[in-house]
């Protein structure tokens, strides 16, 4: 317990100080996200974020969303994207008084097209960002994790809502927010660990409950509050500019053992250290859209909610 301990506030100053993860003692880096194993090389073409979103303003949702997912999947992806940063998180459980300690690994920053100089943070629908997740291996957050990237962020940027209107989802949208965004970046935080510009993609049980929707929360204020609390009021394939995609590696160390996040995320013991909602029931499957409807009958049977 005391070596894991060591670990976890070995990682917390990694965070704000800016240690590299080879520098920290007893951690294996085989199990630790990097560049070669979580995102694919940028191809030598590829194109900036303003020509994405100029190559694609004529589309329909869906065919920008196909489109997203081309230039993710081929690796146009910055830079700055491609190395993960540790977040911690604790729980102690009421049986037993000992903490519980998960350190996680999660982008700096909202899932982005283009390169370093030229990137935009590309909102995508529940499908598409389950699809691109599980293929980089990685999950969505939950609310527990975006509040704790929050508080242990390098950088609050302030919400820059836009007036609400049927534009919220185009490409026009998509630039004035991400042109905001860059008004307020702090020099020599690109690469650490921000938030507080988007409202985020997250895992909840209430997606059993209201299947062909998406889960949405935080868009956190200065003072920690989130403008948007826990919502599914948007169909799955609903993505506007507040919207953004935060990877989180699948694999956590748990007490100085590497866990699957999802094993975790079902584990009434070891869950509360990432969720707030107890067990994630099925985690696996809600990053899989189609398994939704498929598993909506064995959540409520298994739970008794009624809607």
């Amino acid at each position: 317990m005391k070596k894991a301990i060591l670990i976890c506030l070995l990682l917390i100053l990694c965070i704000q100080d800016g240690i590299k993860l080879s520098d920290l003692p007893n951690v294996n880096l085989s199990m630790v996200p990097a560049t070669f194993n979580v995102i694919p090389p940028s191809p030598k073409d590829a194109i900036g974020g303003s020509q994405f979103a100029r190559m694609t303003t004529n589309m329909t949702s869906a065919q920008r969303q196909e489109a997203a997912l081309q230039e993710l999947r081929r690796g146009n992806i910055p830079k700055f994207m491609r190395t993960f940063l540790p977040v911690v998180l604790t729980y102690v459980p009421d049986s037993t008084g000992e903490t519980i300690t998960a350190v996680i690994w999660v982008s700096p920053d909202y899932l982005s097209i283009g390169s370093d100089n030229d990137f935009l943070r590309i909102p995508l629908s529940y499908p598409s960002a389950v699809t691109i997740a599980s293929e980089l291996g990685c999950v969505l957050p939950t609310r527990k994790i975006v509040d704790a990237i929050y508080q242990q962020s390098f950088f609050h940027y302030i919400p820059q809502p836009l007036p609400p209107g049927p534009e919220m989802c185009s490409n026009n949208y998509f630039l004035r927010h991400q042109r905001k965004i860059e008004q307020q970046s702090m020099k020599g935080s690109l690469g650490k660990l921000v938030s507080g510009h988007k409202k985020d993609l997250v895992l909840t049980n209430r997606l059993w409950a209201k299947p062909g929707r998406v889960a949405i929360y935080g868009w956190h204020k200065m003072n920690e509050e989130p403008i948007q609390p826990l919502s599914t009021v948007h169909c799955a394939s609903y993505a506007d500019y507040s919207h953004g995609v935060r990877l989180v590696y699948q694999i956590a160390l748990i007490n100085g053992h590497y866990h699957s996040i999802y094993d975790v995320l079902e584990d009434s013991t070891l869950a509360p250290v990432l969720t707030y909602e107890g067990t994630i029931f099925n985690s696996r499957d809600l990053m899989t859209f189609p398994s939704l409807k498929q598993n909506r009958m064995a959540f409520r049977n298994t739970t008794g909610l009624r809607e």
